[in-house]
């Protein structure tokens, strides 16, 4: 069983930034493949990045490329969302996810846990 607690989250103007984090209970989070997802209201939850177990591989939405960068801190159980120049359509709740696997994993079921969400809300 993995916990995973979303931080970081809040209300920021178009063209700023935040960093979200995620902490993991499981001591073997290094095995572990992370992502991040979101979800506005009326809308599917969609994939926002993921990265692999040791951080060397990630992968974007189209929608992020270029502004949204995941990083992980295994010695700290975390992961990281650094978020720049945001736009209100990044609006959503966002939650991250592991999966006990090696490689990126961009699809949400192929998650095992997740997290409870963050809210991130640009305003324009």
């Amino acid at each position: 069983q993995v916990q995973l607690v979303e931080s970081g989250g809040g209300l920021v103007q178009a063209g700023g930034s935040l960093r979200l984090s995620c902490a993991a209970s499981r001591r073997t989070f290094s095995s572990y493949a992370m992502g991040w997802f979101r979800q506005a209201p009326g809308k599917e939850r969609e994939f926002v990045a993921g990265i692999n177990w040791s951080g060397g591989t990630t992968a974007y939405a189209d929608s992020v490329k270029g502004r949204f960068t995941i990083s992980r801190d295994n010695a700290k159980n975390t992961i990281y969302l650094e978020m720049n120049s945001l736009k209100p359509e990044d609006t959503a709740v966002y939650y991250c996810a592991a999966k006990s696997t090696t490689s990126v994993v961009v699809t949400a079921r192929g998650y095992d846990y997740w997290g409870q969400g963050t809210q991130v809300t640009v305003s324009s």
